[in-house]
Protein backbone atom coordinates (compact mmCIF):
# COMPACT_ATOMS: atom_id res chain seq x y z
CA UNK A 1 0.00 0.00 0.00
CA UNK A 2 1.32 3.58 -0.65
CA UNK A 3 1.08 6.27 1.94
CA UNK A 4 -2.16 7.53 0.07
CA UNK A 5 -3.79 4.53 0.78
CA UNK A 6 -3.82 5.29 4.64
CA UNK A 7 -7.16 7.08 4.99
CA UNK A 8 -8.46 8.80 7.70
CA UNK A 9 -10.89 7.16 9.48
CA UNK A 10 -13.49 7.28 12.56
CA UNK A 11 -14.14 4.85 15.08
CA UNK A 12 -17.44 4.29 16.17
CA UNK A 13 -18.58 3.49 20.02
CA UNK A 14 -21.36 0.72 18.36
CA UNK A 15 -20.79 -2.83 17.09
CA UNK A 16 -21.86 -3.53 13.29
CA UNK A 17 -25.16 -5.35 14.95
CA UNK A 18 -25.91 -1.89 16.62
CA UNK A 19 -24.89 -2.63 20.04
CA UNK A 20 -23.51 0.11 22.34
CA UNK A 21 -19.91 -0.27 22.65
CA UNK A 22 -18.97 -0.71 26.85
CA UNK A 23 -17.55 1.03 29.12
CA UNK A 24 -18.44 4.34 28.23
CA UNK A 25 -15.20 5.49 28.48
CA UNK A 26 -13.50 3.42 25.67
CA UNK A 27 -12.94 6.56 23.57
CA UNK A 28 -10.94 8.37 26.47
CA UNK A 29 -9.18 5.39 27.63
CA UNK A 30 -8.05 4.19 23.39
CA UNK A 31 -6.64 7.83 22.66
CA UNK A 32 -4.85 7.74 25.81
CA UNK A 33 -2.83 4.81 24.60
CA UNK A 34 -1.61 6.95 22.20
CA UNK A 35 -0.99 10.49 24.42
CA UNK A 36 2.09 12.20 25.99
CA UNK A 37 2.12 13.26 29.18
CA UNK A 38 4.25 16.02 30.77
CA UNK A 39 5.52 17.82 27.71
CA UNK A 40 3.98 21.19 26.39
CA UNK A 41 5.34 22.71 23.55
CA UNK A 42 7.76 25.14 25.21
CA UNK A 43 8.74 22.16 26.74
CA UNK A 44 7.50 22.89 30.39
CA UNK A 45 7.18 20.16 32.85
CA UNK A 46 3.79 18.92 33.62
CA UNK A 47 1.59 16.30 34.71
CA UNK A 48 -1.14 17.36 31.83
CA UNK A 49 -1.84 14.66 29.36
CA UNK A 50 -2.28 15.53 26.08
CA UNK A 51 -3.41 13.33 22.88
CA UNK A 52 -1.90 12.82 20.14
CA UNK A 53 -2.24 14.94 17.44
CA UNK A 54 -3.00 11.82 15.06
CA UNK A 55 -5.63 10.54 17.84
CA UNK A 56 -8.76 12.14 19.85
CA UNK A 57 -11.74 11.32 21.28
CA UNK A 58 -15.02 12.96 20.32
CA UNK A 59 -18.45 12.33 19.39
CA UNK A 60 -20.16 11.28 15.89
CA UNK A 61 -23.13 11.03 14.92
CA UNK A 62 -24.48 10.92 18.51
CA UNK A 63 -21.76 7.94 19.28
CA UNK A 64 -18.27 7.70 21.11
CA UNK A 65 -15.83 8.04 18.97
CA UNK A 66 -12.17 8.23 17.94
CA UNK A 67 -10.99 10.40 15.40
CA UNK A 68 -7.50 8.95 13.74
CA UNK A 69 -5.42 10.68 11.35
CA UNK A 70 -4.28 9.04 8.45
CA UNK A 71 -0.84 10.74 8.58
CA UNK A 72 -0.42 8.64 11.60
CA UNK A 73 0.73 6.00 9.59
CA UNK A 74 3.86 7.86 8.42
CA UNK A 75 4.98 8.19 11.91
CA UNK A 76 3.78 5.02 13.29
CA UNK A 77 2.58 2.13 11.20
CA UNK A 78 1.77 -0.02 14.42
CA UNK A 79 0.02 2.50 15.94
CA UNK A 80 -2.07 2.28 12.91
CA UNK A 81 -2.59 -1.13 12.59
CA UNK A 82 -3.37 -1.03 16.38
CA UNK A 83 -5.91 1.18 15.86
CA UNK A 84 -7.44 -0.58 12.84
CA UNK A 85 -7.22 -4.01 14.38
CA UNK A 86 -8.99 -2.52 17.61
CA UNK A 87 -11.72 -1.91 15.53
CA UNK A 88 -12.48 -5.30 13.55
CA UNK A 89 -11.40 -7.28 17.12
CA UNK A 90 -14.64 -5.56 18.78
CA UNK A 91 -16.61 -5.15 16.29
CA UNK A 92 -16.81 -1.84 15.62
CA UNK A 93 -18.20 0.11 13.08
CA UNK A 94 -15.87 2.27 10.91
CA UNK A 95 -16.04 5.62 8.96
CA UNK A 96 -13.14 6.35 6.41
CA UNK A 97 -12.05 8.90 4.81
CA UNK A 98 -14.11 11.75 6.68
CA UNK A 99 -11.87 12.02 9.84
CA UNK A 100 -10.34 15.26 10.68
CA UNK A 101 -9.15 16.51 13.56
CA UNK A 102 -9.02 19.95 12.94
CA UNK A 103 -12.75 20.03 12.68
CA UNK A 104 -13.58 17.47 16.22
CA UNK A 105 -11.44 19.44 18.30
Amino acid sequence: MSEADYQSFVILGVTSSGAKFRPSDWADRLSSTLSSIGATKKFKATRKMRYSPYVSPGDYGGYKAVFVDGDIHKISPEAYEFLRNFARKNDLQVVSGVCSLDENG
